[in-house]
């Protein structure tokens, strides 16, 4: 499969599909579902242009560690980590790039994962400030907030449907814009959820992203996982 990969046989989508699938995730167990990249960091620009390096996420960092003030505030986090009991090792983040209810909150507006996020809340929907309800604001948190370090799901590639409040949920409004959540608010650069699943599949194939996708997965599946080069990466899950 890697040598397919390097001779350009496959798709870099194919070749994380067969990734995830080797590393035991799969579709039929959200707490080990395949785990895809944040692949761009521009979700604000009228027109995304693909041969500009500037608009993609650098893959060579986990999504953690995109913002230098909070990738210091990571690197002491280890260097300052003791558990008196001595039973939890050290690391950089108390949560993970991939669980079940991040895939519930994804594919929230999709059966059968909608029942799956109202039991997991209890038999209600979430508060609408914490539900996925736009491209660009998720991207934004993740650069805000440090306790959040989310990947991406596969759908995010192929499936426009899940941006889509196709069954008209009351998924209820925000508390600051009492702007109703409805379905999923696009990058400026989509015009539509087709539009933004062909963009970003595209993203995906370009020659950017396919000269640096073994970086991230160094991180996800490779030697960047445990040991000195997980820690020199900051790359250290609880």
């Amino acid at each position: 499969v890697l040598q397919k990969w390097v001779n350009r046989e496959i798709s870099n989508f194919d070749y994380l599909i067969q990734l995830n699938t080797m590393a035991g995730r799969t579709y039929n167990d959200l707490a080990q579902y395949p785990v895809f990249p944040w692949i761009l960091q521009d979700y604000t620009s009228e027109e995304l242009d693909l041969n500009n390096p500037a608009v993609f996420r650098d893959l060579s960092k986990p999504i953690g560690c995109s913002v230098v003030f909070i990738k210091i505030s990571f690197f002491f986090r280890y260097e300052n980590f003791e558990d008196p009991l001595g039973i939890v090792d050290k690391f950089h983040y108390g949560t993970h790039y991939s669980n079940a209810a991040g895939v519930m909150h994804y594919l929230i507006r999709v059966e059968p994962f909608t029942t799956l996020h109202i039991q997991l809340q209890s038999g209600r929907f979430d508060c609408a400030d914490r539900q996925f309800h736009s491209i660009p604001a998720t991207w934004q948190a993740l650069m805000d907030n440090p306790n959040d370090v989310k990947e991406l799901i596969p759908e995010f590639f192929y499936f426009p449907e899940f941006l889509e409040n196709q069954n008209g949920f009351n998924l209820g409004q925000l508390q600051i814009s009492k702007e109703v959540v409805n379905d999923v608010v696009l990058p400026k650069w989509a015009h539509s959820p087709e539009d933004f699943i062909y963009k970003h599949r595209k993203a995906l194939e370009s020659e950017y992203v396919s000269a640096h996708l073994h970086e991230w997965i160094d991180l996800i599946f490779g030697y960047k996982q445990r040991g000195p080069a997980a820690v020199e990466a900051l790359n250290i899950f609880y």
